[in-house]
């Protein structure tokens, strides 16, 4: 008696007009970024001719053959695994190292801090094209085209290397002292200070540069492009454009089907860290 006493006693929540005119507003702005995404799924499933019919209609004939002769036909299993090797090395590679040079330099002092830094971001600023002769020469000095290794490293050392390090940097500043002075109390070292202090303090801003790095890692066409020339070696990005037939033409059901597949890890990164990037970019830029 008293649980329905008090439920007739709460006011009944009434709806906020502007708040369902703002959802009404973020629903309009979202589709089209939505709709693109819903049609290459819908025509993943679709026969070749019945792609440029109705967009969003599926008709008796639609199913998963497409995702079935993707595998079977092309070595596409094989190139979703050399795309999954390169970004398990490359992404904690990335936000280590991001993480350690961000530290150095938010909180340590030494000669030419600031303008080793300077020098980092001016990667940003500087074209992969304007590198690529010097960077592919020295590659081919020692032997390494036509393997993975060379794209490795430019996806480690590359402006979103930069850009992680900034914004490393950026949040370690954020970050009070009086927990480094802490740790020093208890023993520690800058190098303990770090460890087990600091890190763990940055999820968010870590899971921020990790999306960057798989963003980075997972849509990288320029450098495979350039070094890769083996079929068994080759990158989602290049196997992408491998779904053409003997005249030239592209076999429409079977790229929109495997670029559904290559779209999911990225959007699944993001899902499952969104949180953590949402927060990162709401604290980072606020001292420094």
């Amino acid at each position: 008696m008293r649980t329905e006493t008090t439920a007739l006693q709460r006011p009944a929540r009434r709806s906020n007009p502007y708040h369902l005119f703002l959802y009404a507003v973020l629903v309009l702005v979202s589709l089209p970024f939505l709709l693109p995404i819903l049609w290459m799924f819908l025509s993943s499933l679709k026969p070749a001719a019945a792609i440029f019919g109705s967009p969003f209609a599926l008709g008796p004939d639609a199913g998963l053959s497409n995702f079935v002769q993707v595998f079977r036909d092309y070595p596409f299993a094989r190139q979703y695994g050399n795309s999954l090797y390169i970004l398990f090395i490359v992404v904690p590679v990335t936000t280590l190292l991001a993480a350690i040079a961000g530290y150095a330099f938010a909180r340590l002092r030494f000669p030419g801090r600031d303008f080793v830094f300077v020098l980092t971001l001016a990667a940003m600023m500087i074209p992969s094209e304007l590198t690529a002769v010097p960077q592919f020469t020295l590659f081919r000095t020692l032997g390494s085209t036509n393997s993975h290794l060379p794209v490795i490293l430019l996806q480690i050392f590359s402006a979103t290397g930069a850009l992680a390090v900034f914004l490393m940097r950026q949040h370690f500043i954020t970050l009070p002292k009086e927990l480094e002075e802490a740790g020093r109390v208890d023993g520690l070292d800058h190098l303990g200070v770090f460890w087990h202090i600091m890190l763990p303090l940055s999820r968010p801003a870590l899971a921020t540069v990790a999306i960057f790095a798989v963003l980075n890692s997972w849509n990288d066409y320029f450098n495979p492009l350039i070094y890769l020339s083996d079929e068994r070696l080759l990158t989602l990005p290049l196997a992408l454009q491998r779904f053409t037939d003997p005249l030239g033409g592209v076999y429409w059901n079977l790229t929109l089907a495997a670029g559904v597949l290559v779209a999911l890890p990225v959007l699944l990164a993001f899902l499952l860290a969104q949180r953590q990037f949402i927060e990162s970019l709401a604290a980072s830029g606020t001292k420094g």
